[in-house]
């Protein structure tokens, strides 16, 4: 695959989980749509026909990846919104007045859920994490009783790549009447994602971290689920999400979700190989003072988290300009502090703030791992 148009000559990027270059050929789907073709879908004439056939043909697309019906699949503006229509919108809609989510959540579960607690007096719970970043079903079992309406667990985490067994705390949820919601942003793409296998009512997707624009998102919706609309107005998207249909990035979305189901397998034992070339390198490079952070088998096959001992992570990356990354979630970027989700696995600050992530994608190389190891290890050198 060639190199693409936004990345060759620059930095080499290893914070996919960040955000993802969009793929030409997302692009190149998307163009009509800004160019030529422009009516509003909801109206009956030829053009808003052609809008809402294109629509109609990236709702089945989206539907496809995830393994649903299309009437399942509501369009938003983000994976942010996403989990804002799934857990606003089922605890409005629902009796009960108890959430439960985990303390290594995105923020954009992690607000939602405080926000329902400050404005409409919902009980939160947040359940903690063992050492490998992972929930214990028990524990949700414990926490969980008839006033639960919601439970809102990540698929993978978006620092450690850390996978949570979704379909025995889905099956918990059930048991006791309780919904259950996935924020899979990080997941979609990388990993099977199957709404049945893993059990969910609803699951969140955010185009950005897929090779799609930013500012599209999806939610699979259970049919039959009510939902509190997230926006009001028109009566779009069946109901839950009024305003006038973003064509063009949601045909974006579809031609993303392709690629992902036609390159998942491939690309998942492609990824995977990388990551743990380049973790080979590192501790080769840097004996003794590397640490995975995360399980160890269960997480994503692109994300690579380490810690390395005597150094901030912030600063190794600032020594080395070569090489585009993070040391935690984007969101929190700026911030010289240890990650809160590292703190939450019973990690030390020291630990935590010595930490990398180090993410893979479509289009990076071998020769890419094997350079940007080297670099960090020497900028590591040099601060030690």
């Amino acid at each position: 695959m060639k190199t693409h148009p936004g990345l060759q000559g620059n930095p080499i990027y290893l914070d996919y989980n960040a955000t993802t270059p969009v793929d030409p050929a997302v692009l190149e789907a998307m163009l009509p749509y800004l160019a030529t073709s422009f009516g509003n879908p909801s109206s009956s004439h030829y053009y808003g026909q052609a809008m809402r056939q294109a629509q109609g043909t990236a709702r089945d697309q989206v539907a496809q990846l995830l393994g649903c019906d299309p009437t399942e699949v509501v369009f938003t503006g983000c994976g942010s919104e996403s989990d804002t229509l799934a857990i606003r919108g089922a605890a409005l809609a629902q009796r009960g007045n108890h959430i439960i989510t985990q303390v290594t959540e995105h923020p954009a579960v992690l607000n939602v859920c405080r926000a329902l607690e400050r404005l409409h007096g919902f009980r939160i719970t947040y359940l903690p994490v063992d050492r490998d970043g992972r929930v214990n079903p028990v524990d949700l079992e414990a926490a969980i009783d008839e006033q639960t309406v919601l439970v809102s667990i990540m698929h993978a985490n978006n620092e450690t790549g850390t996978q949570q067994p979704l379909a025995a705390l889905a099956e918990i949820a059930h048991q006791h009447g309780a919904l259950f919601h996935t924020d899979a942003s990080q997941s979609v793409g990388k990993i099977a994602t199957v709404v049945t296998e893993l059990g969910v009512d609803l699951l969140t997707v955010a185009g950005h971290k897929l090779y799609a624009p930013k500012g599209i998102g999806a939610l699979y919706v259970r049919q039959g689920i009510p939902l509190e609309p997230a926006i009001y107005g028109g009566g779009q998207e069946g109901g839950r999400r009024a305003g006038t249909e973003n064509v063009a990035f949601t045909v974006g979305l579809g031609m993303a979700a392709v690629l992902a189901y036609e390159q998942l397998e491939s690309s998942r034992l492609r990824l995977q190989r990388l990551r743990d070339l380049l973790l080979q390198r590192l501790v080769q490079y840097l004996p003794g003072v590397v640490h995975l952070n995360g399980h160890t088998t269960e997480r994503l096959p692109n994300t690579l988290n380490v810690s390395i001992a005597g150094v901030i992570g912030e600063e190794v990356l600032a020594a080395t300009p070569q090489i585009a990354s993070s040391t935690g979630s984007a969101c929190h970027e700026g911030l010289t502090e240890p990650s809160a989700v590292l703190l939450a696995m019973g990690l030390s600050s020291a630990r935590a703030i010595g930490a990398l992530r180090l993410t893979l994608g479509r289009w990076s190389t071998d020769d890419e791992v094997e350079i940007a190891a080297r670099l960090l290890a020497q900028s590591v050198e040099t601060l030690r």
